[in-house]
């Protein structure tokens, strides 16, 4: 069978799970939970899986919501990695409802062609990517080695196929001072919350000296109780971002001098943690990308090799695309331009827009594999254009 035939069955496949899988993503969306709390997530796409003849693993690399769900025998090994934790209070303002539901439905739609030409198809639930990278974990602990791909599609506000994605790394901070009354005995007290306010003003002064691409933010977490008590304790936590590993880790230094100048300038003790698990930055493969732009365009979607507007955040995906060749795309869930992290985008991935999206994203990603899966040169492409960007 040629490969226009195949696409032509994935299609059909896809569709024929349409709303099954609309109704797992509306599940998920109604039922956000947090980083490694993802019980019923995990459970409903495990049980899809199981439906569709999938083998699962649960509880892989001791993570109780991750699994890898396997399909066909021998190589190439395709794999399709599946998000589905929730933003705190925002539930699922970054579409990790739709990722879940397009990845199980890749892998579902590919099983024709798997059937047809052999090879593997999995579908790995990676947990925790907000905040706690849990695909780093995954990474250290084997949960990728030996795969020939990893492909994912985020949901955003354009379609394609290049993410450009920062390195990241999460610093905790306290500050430890004296209490005292704020009017009747100031000169007793070291105030704290004043020293998190200056490291504030000091980051903000140090922004100008940074790369473009360069991101530093962060948030108080506790700023003291009562105005008339000098605040004896104050905390925060910050994320710094850059383009490459090595600028992340000057810029660590210079974030961190902000607060022990803070602390020195107050009199307030610091204690800080850089948080062990970090995000890589992305490594795009351009072969597994043309395709899938191919495979957008033939789907009704113009689609373009790298995002037009250069957006950039950080992914765990990008821990994943420096041990293996990967492709973490792009697909728009509405007409406008709505920012990810926000209420408006979790209502967009409800919407018949955002739906038609997670499908499309489902077909491509199975249009893709069965690219390689037919033609064993473009895996040789794919995997010798990956050491040679390594």
């Amino acid at each position: 069978m040629d490969i226009d035939s195949l696409k032509s069955q994935i299609i059909s496949e896809a569709e024929a799970h349409r709303e099954e899988l609309c109704n797992l993503s509306r599940k998920i969306h109604d039922n956000p939970e947090l980083g490694f709390q993802e019980i019923q997530a995990s459970s409903w796409l495990i049980e899809y899986l199981e439906k569709n003849q999938f083998q699962v693993e649960r509880g892989i690399c001791e993570f109780p919501t991750a699994f890898k769900a396997s399909y066909g025998h021998g190589r190439p090994l395709i794999a399709f990695l599946a998000e589905y934790d929730a933003l705190p209070e925002l539930g699922h303002a970054c579409g990790h409802n739709l990722i879940a539901a397009s990845s199980v439905g890749a892998g579902t739609a590919l099983k024709p062609v798997i059937d047809s030409l052999g090879g593997t198809v999995q579908v790995i639930g990676t947990p925790a990517e907000e905040l706690y990278s849990g695909k780093q974990v995954m990474a250290q602990k084997g949960a990728f080695a030996g795969l020939d791909a990893a492909m994912m599609v985020h949901p955003g506000s354009h379609n394609a196929a290049f993410t450009e994605a920062l390195a990241c790394q999460r610093l905790d901070i306290e500050f430890f001072g004296k209490a005292s009354h704020a009017a009747g005995k100031p000169e007793a007290g070291i105030n704290a919350l004043e020293a998190m306010i200056l490291s504030f003003n000091a980051i903000d002064a140090l922004r100008q000296h940074i790369q473009p691409k360069a991101r530093i933010h962060g948030v108080i977490t506790d700023g003291g109780t009562a105005a008339n008590v000098v605040p004896a304790h104050s905390a925060g936590n910050f994320l710094v971002r850059a383009s490459d590993e090595k600028y992340l880790e000057e810029l660590k230094q210079k974030v961190l001098n902000c607060f022990l100048g803070a602390a020195t300038a107050t009199g307030a003790r610091l204690e800080y943690r850089w948080e062990e698990h970090y995000y890589a930055p992305m490594l795009n493969n351009p072969t597994l990308g043309r395709l899938f732009v191919r495979n957008m365009r033939h789907l009704g979607r113009q689609t373009h090799l790298e995002d037009p507007n250069k957006s950039f955040g950080s992914t765990d995906f990008g821990n994943v695309s420096q041990i293996i060749p990967g492709m973490h795309a792009s697909i728009a869930v509405a007409r406008q331009v709505i920012p990810i992290h926000s209420p408006q985008f979790a209502k967009a991935t409800l919407s018949e827009s955002g739906l038609d999206a997670m499908l499309d994203a489902a077909k491509a990603l199975a249009m893709t594999a069965a690219d390689l899966l037919a033609d064993p040169s473009l895996i040789e492409k794919v995997k010798s254009e990956f050491f040679r960007h390594k």
